[in-house]
């Protein structure tokens, strides 16, 4: 569903470029996660496959269109959820909705059920100004879904939701990838992408530096640990040992030999410190 080339995009039109050398491709259905730190280039390269940054250098289709020649119809088939909201503030929610379908050459959506589906069903009436900034992004994500996108590009969807809300967008997501649409999801949230992603991009400085799986990522990155909790000289001792490492694996054995274990469980590397260990570079 998008295939990427070679991809550079500079906005000083020089050699200094927010994306460098890009490719990949995403397969119809899945969920690609797009993972960086602020300044890596995702939203640039979202900018790109979404016909809002002029293709520069390289070579990229999205829905079978190429965006180096953009043709109306394609827009019939993506939908995009801004970080940043961007709606209608003298318009009611439901007003908002109604307008954008308008822009659609394709069988929409009701503006009710997206509003009930994001938990604003009951604040269709009321002008988008008067929305928290946490109401304006789910307005924003419903509106995202109002032309039944193949293909949905995805900023950081749950940032500054309470977990229930970010619960429900999550499934919403679930939902709308067993219907088989490709979501590109850009996010620095590493916990987000763990759940949702079947595979995740990391890049920094403009560069794509790997993709694979959360769970492949975990098996060939992350060390697994026993976080053991026992009692000693009538003391409780916390201590976080490697399972892989041949001097940890001894002191597991002496402890659980010769002391009495009160809690004892195994925990692998987050996605957050694999990102780290093999960027060599955090996510802020």
């Amino acid at each position: 569903m998008i295939t990427v080339k070679n991809l550079h995009h500079s906005y000083s039109r020089d050699e200094k470029y927010a994306v460098k050398d890009v490719s990949f491709e995403i397969e119809k259905g899945e969920i690609f996660g797009f993972l960086g730190p602020s300044g890596a280039g995702k939203s640039t390269t979202q900018g790109v496959l979404s016909g809002l940054l002029q293709l520069q250098k390289g070579e990229v289709t999205v829905a079978g269109y190429n965006v180096k020649h953009i043709k109306n119809k394609m827009f019939n088939e993506i939908g995009m959820s801004f970080e940043i909201s961007n709606v209608y503030n003298k318009m009611t929610a439901k007003e908002n909705l109604n307008f954008y379908r308008k822009l659609f050459d394709v069988e929409t959506r009701e503006p009710e059920d997206l509003l009930e589906m994001v938990g604003l069903g009951d604040k269709g009436n009321i002008k988008a100004g008067d929305f928290s900034k946490g109401m304006k992004h789910r307005l924003t994500f419903a509106r995202s879904m109002i032309n039944n996108p193949s293909i949905w590009f995805l900023d950081e969807p749950t940032t500054g939701l309470d977990p229930a809300i970010a619960a429900t967008i999550k499934d919403i997501i679930w939902k709308e990838k067993k219907k088989e649409v490709t979501t590109f999801l850009t996010t620095h949230n590493m916990h987000i992408a763990d759940e949702l992603c079947d595979r995740v991009g990391f890049i920094v400085d403009g560069e794509l530096i790997l993709i694979d799986s959360p769970k492949n990522l975990k098996l060939q990155y992350g060390e697994k640990f026993v976080d053991i909790e026992f009692v000693k000289d009538g003391e409780p001792i916390k201590e976080s040992l490697s399972t892989i490492d041949d001097k940890d694996k001894a002191r597991i054995k002496n402890i659980i030999d010769n002391y009495e274990i009160q809690t004892m469980h195994t925990k692998e590397a987050t996605l957050e410190e694999i990102f780290i260990k093999v960027t060599g570079r955090g996510l802020v």
